[in-house]
């Protein structure tokens, strides 16, 4: 039996198609989904730049949905609301044993390396499956994922009550990771970008937005912070100008997050980090206790995503969806309704 899907075909070349309906494998959920949201890491595939994906491929890997079919005993039911965790992980390397399978020798994703949420049907594992609470919408839960991602990226700083955060990009996990850092304290969270439609969505979220169009992000960063920089600042663009902003905005001592994934290798001052004792982490996916954190987030309302949704399209549009978030003037977080 075959079933809708969203396929990416080749190099910047998506279409709407038809594919077969995946076969369970025990331990297994046959999910139909809800709603799956274009992801950076999507756009990543669109042109053509991601190592593992393979056309054809149903990408997605944000996606909300309910439980059609199980393969094998759980304590699942046909008919749950579900949102999936998208990771695989092998069990077996020294970091799944040792409780960090997000970080996975060979970390594999729904989406990626398998036909994901941009279809009627995905086949999902048991244990990737969250329930969705009741008053919790489908739309709101497929941001589950980059809420979550937000989540593991302030766990992983320093950042404490009153500090000074910047974050370096309006995209939505820069703003997700914005919101999730005033969640955490943050005295003051400034974000920069040079999309007005974005920064005008992070001032509506309670950020501070700087347009890189219109000042010196360097500059005005340091104005507001005393001329010491910010305690904390995540970078969430991935380009070499922000490369350097993130180095030259941060305090003295005061913890830089790199959050992108850089399409090129950046030049880095490493001598300008010596000399001032910055510190440099880096984060990857996010942990199963991040994903029901967010989850939480979303339901008791402390994270509000209806602002970061700006489409909602059937998955036939799917040319029109990845159009529609190449220009960050128009968009935010397009999701499918499969």
């Amino acid at each position: 039996m075959t079933m809708k899907a969203g396929l990416y075909i080749s190099e910047k070349k998506v279409m709407a198609g038809q594919i077969e309906v995946p076969d369970l494998q025990p331990g297994e959920a046959l999910i139909k989904v809800a709603f799956a949201g274009i992801c950076g890491t999507d756009m990543m595939i669109y042109a053509g730049k991601h190592p593992r994906a393979k056309a054809p491929l149903a990408m997605g890997h944000e996606f909300s949905g309910r439980i059609e079919r199980l393969q094998g005993d759980s304590d699942w039911a046909v008919g749950d609301r579900v949102v999936i965790e998208p990771t695989l992980s092998c069990g077996k390397c020294e970091a799944c044993l040792a409780g960090a399978s997000h970080v996975c020798k060979t970390l594999k994703l729904i989406g990626i390396d398998k036909d994901g949420g941009f279809a009627e049907y995905v086949a999902v594992p048991f244990d990737r499956l969250h329930r969705i609470p009741e008053g919790l919408s489908d739309a709101h839960a497929a941001l589950a994922e980059p809420v979550a991602i937000a989540v593991h990226t302030v766990r992983r700083s320093n950042l404490k009550v009153g500090d000074h955060v910047v974050v370096l990009g309006a995209g939505p996990i820069g703003l997700l990771t914005g919101m999730i850092a005033k969640q955490a304290g943050a005295g003051q969270v400034l974000i920069s970008d040079i999309s007005s439609y974005r920064l005008a969505k992070a001032e509506q979220l309670g950020l501070t937005a700087l347009n890189a169009k219109e000042v010196n992000v360097t500059e005005e960063i340091l104005k507001r912070t005393g001329g010491n920089g910010a305690e904390v600042v995540f970078e969430v663009a991935g380009n070499q100008i922000t490369a350097k902003q993130m180095i030259e905005t941060v305090k003295t001592q005061g913890q830089i997050v790199v959050v992108s994934v850089f399409k090129q290798a950046p030049a880095i001052d490493l001598a300008a980090m010596h000399y001032r004792e910055i510190s440099l982490t880096t984060t990857r996916c996010c942990s199963k206790s991040d994903f029901a954190k967010a989850i939480n987030l979303l339901h008791s309302g402390a994270i509000d995503v209806a602002p970061l949704i700006s489409h909602e399209l059937q998955l036939e549009q799917i040319e029109e969806g990845f159009h529609l978030m190449e220009n960050p003037d128009v968009s935010i977080k397009v999701l499918f309704h499969p």
